[in-house]
Order: C-alpha cells, then structure tokens, then sequence
C-alpha cells in the first residue's frame, strides 16, 4: 500500500492538524510501503536555518516513520519551496522534483503540487517564475533570518487577499495544461493537490481514457489517497 497526502499547512496555530498528522503517522502511514507528501506540508519555510523547534519535531515524526521502514517522499508547494537537504535528511525523506514520474503499483503515474497547472492566474505564475528563479533563491537564501520571516508574512497576506478576489476557475487548473502536461510526461494518471478541491477527473489523453486525481487539503478534516491492489481510493476523516 502506498499513500499520498499534501496541503496540510502544518503550523503552530493548528495543533488540531498536528495532532492528527502524528497518529496518521504512527498508525496508517507505519503500514505503508511508502508516504507521499505532495506540497504546503508546511504553511510556510523560510529557510532550513529558520527551523523552530515545532518542525524539528515534524522532521523527528517522520525520520521514526523512515526508520520504521516507510519510504517518504516530500514535493515542495508554493509555501514550503524552499525546503532543503537539511531539512530531508533530518527527517529522512527524499526531496523529488516537480513534476515527478513514479511507479505506483502497475502505473506509471505524474505526482505534481499542482500550483504550475493554474496557468490562467497570470499574476501568480509570474510571481512564481520570480521566485523559483535559481538567482531569486540564491538572493532569498542570503538574506537575513528576519528579512525571509517578513517576506514570507507578506506574501502569506496578499497571496490570501488575492485569493479571495479572484474568479474560482481563475484559481484552479487549466485543463489544456492538464492535458499538456500527460501528453509530455506520456501518463494516463495524474495525481496532484494544491487546489484543496478533492476529486478525481476522467478526461481523455492522446484518445485514451486518464484520469485527474486531486488531494484534499487538511483544514476540517483530513484527506489520504490510498494506491493499493484494488486501485485508487481517497478517503476523508476526522482530525479528531
């Protein structure tokens, strides 16, 4: 069995979520083969020198999950990019790319965060052009602790300002780019998150049937996607 979570936005401020995250650890995920987390596992990263003793203990959650032998993979989301090797190899998962191909099961299957998919929401993918530029992460990195931890406050601010203004299709994925993106990747399923609209799509690629599986966020409740035998099952439940 294999699992695949993203968009928990895991913050002090939500010890409901944190709390619920470390039982899916020490319960379901510890029977997993392996642990997908496909971005914003973090509500926000401003370095791996910026670690506060809270995501020490995240990182310390899930290195005991690696040792129990659950392979973990972490993708970065829009608030988590700048995610490190120190971070990983605290917490003993392997960083992948985005997007990134990966064998689940008899299935070769596309795991994106999914915030590139959003090609309509021009002002965003500018920013996020800007930002994921090597020479932009290489400036960002040098500032000081309290310049990136300001930073990040007013991106948090006016990303949420923003968000609420704009159209809904304007704020989830472009199906041609969906379409685009398979086509490239030469897959039939595409799993990503970031759009906190669970669901799974079908649609057609190259004539032949795919499909689209999106992650729920965890807010009111949580959300895991479940590869096993039987295929893809995602399921909520109670963060309580």
């Amino acid at each position: 069995m294999i699992l695949l979570i993203s968009d928990l936005h895991l913050e002090e401020q939500r010890p409901d979520i944190t709390r619920a995250f470390l039982r899916f650890l020490d319960d379901r995920a510890a029977q997993a083969e392996a642990l997908y987390i496909l971005g914003d596992f973090f509500e926000v990263w401003v370095g791996d020198d910026g670690m506060t003793p809270f995501q020490h203990e995240i990182a310390g959650a899930l290195r005991t999950l690696s040792e129990r032998g659950t392979r973990v993979y972490l993708m970065h989301g829009n608030r988590d990019f700048m995610i490190g090797k120190g971070f990983c190899r605290e917490a003993g998962c392997t960083l992948l790319a985005d997007p990134h191909v990966a064998q689940l099961g008899n299935e070769r299957v596309l795991l994106m965060h999914g915030d590139s998919l959003c090609t309509r929401d021009e002002g965003y993918m500018r920013l996020r052009r800007w930002l994921r530029n090597p020479l932009s992460l290489f400036i960002l990195h040098n500032l000081s602790l309290a310049k990136r931890q300001q930073l990040a406050q007013k991106l948090r601010s006016s990303s949420k300002q923003e968000t609420r203004m704009k159209a809904s299709d304007i704020v989830d994925v472009t199906p041609d780019e969906v379409v685009r993106i398979m086509q490239r990747y030469k897959v039939q399923t595409l799993i990503h998150g970031h759009t906190h609209r669970p669901a799974t799509h079908s649609l057609q690629v190259d004539n032949q049937p795919a499909k689209r599986i999106v992650l729920g966020d965890w807010d009111r409740q949580g959300w895991v996607l479940q590869v096993d035998e039987s295929g893809f099952h995602q399921a909520a439940f109670d963060l309580n």
